[in-house]
């Protein structure tokens, strides 16, 4: 049995949380099982007083509510934590990444440099824009165009058939996504709101039809490697397959088409200390890789019959105790 853990868990507020499909509490509810002891801080309460990074953290406790409407969690003691002396540190802020979340990950960096286990690595929560990071797999993505000219949006449209997905680089959960036509008399009004009349970068992607059928699959990786998927279809009346907008969770048998991007994007992942990914693929092509709060997690135990985040604690500890080695 591995030793007993002090994790901090920099998140939204936790009574805010929905215990039967946030992943979030998933991992928490797995390491309270094996002992480990948990403590929620918000990234907006981390300050530093010379390079000594400390936050106001509650002691929490985690469970699954008995009926819809009951509490699951309960708060213990509140204390002030110097975050170097926790074991492992896991940053699971929602996005947007804004000013406020990019100092924390600037913070964190301090904390992972004293020798605790910062997961993801903040310099690679910094580096890997969810919506741009697979631009550094030119390969494994559809037509894609960055731009804040309107122009040459209409250009590309033409290039890619007349349809396309236009979505904001800061963007999550679908936010402010367009699926866009030639023939919509709306089309210049919503290249001129998207780009915010050419001050605002805006990310155009070819549109994938597959979408429709085959979903947008969502692959948890782990340490570079696949855990599980799931797929996301869309209803019938919405272009996107997010499940908070009513798209469905259906099951994947991860295939050649997955695993060929997973082995392509794996190593990188590794190397930059992106621990825990939620790739985004659609047909045969990549399109987004979420690094900052990937979910996933709960719905794949539940289609599967598998319990991934035990996966995930594996992990943890064993990269707890090669940091707490180090530092000896």
């Amino acid at each position: 049995m591995s030793a007993v853990l002090r994790i901090g868990v920099v998140m939204d507020p936790l009574p805010s949380v929905h215990p039967d499909k946030d992943t979030t509490f998933a991992l928490m509810l797995e390491a309270q099982k094996r002992g480990h002891e948990l403590w929620v801080v918000h990234h907006r309460d981390l300050f530093c007083i010379d390079a000594d990074v400390r936050a106001m953290g509650r002691r929490a406790e985690v469970f699954r509510p008995a009926a819809a409407g009951e509490p699951h969690h309960r708060f213990h003691q509140s204390a002030p934590l110097a975050l170097a002396d926790l074991d492992v540190v896991w940053m699971r802020t929602d996005p947007p990444v804004d000013a406020d979340y990019l100092y924390a990950t600037h913070l964190l960096s301090l904390v992972e440099a004293r020798g605790t286990f910062v997961m993801n690595r903040p310099a690679a929560l910094r580096d890997a824009n969810e919506k741009l990071y697979a631009l550094n797999f030119p390969e494994l993505i559809p037509r894609t165009l960055l731009t804040r000219d309107v122009a040459r949006l209409k250009e590309f449209l033409d290039e890619v058939g007349g349809t396309m997905i236009l979505k904001p680089p800061y963007g999550w959960g679908g936010l402010g996504i367009f699926h866009v036509r030639a023939d919509d008399r709306n089309l210049n009004a919503i290249l001129e709101t998207a780009t915010e009349n050419g001050r605002a970068l805006t990310l155009a992607q070819q549109y994938i039809e597959e979408v429709r059928e085959l979903g947008d699959e969502r692959v948890i990786m782990l340490d570079g490697e696949p855990l599980g998927a799931i797929a996301r279809i869309p209803r019938a009346d919405e272009h996107r397959s997010n499940l908070h907008v009513g798209g469905s969770a259906r099951r994947v048998v991860l295939g050649p088409r997955e695993r060929r991007i997973c082995d392509r994007v794996g190593p990188t992942l590794r190397a930059a200390g992106l621990w825990f990914v939620g790739l985004d693929i659609i047909g045969d092509y990549l399109t987004e890789v979420n690094v900052t709060s990937p979910t996933g997690i709960q719905e794949i135990d539940h289609l599967d019959g598998v319990c991934l985040e035990s996966k995930v604690i594996d992990l943890v500890e064993r990269q707890a105790a090669e940091a707490k080695a180090r530092r000896r």
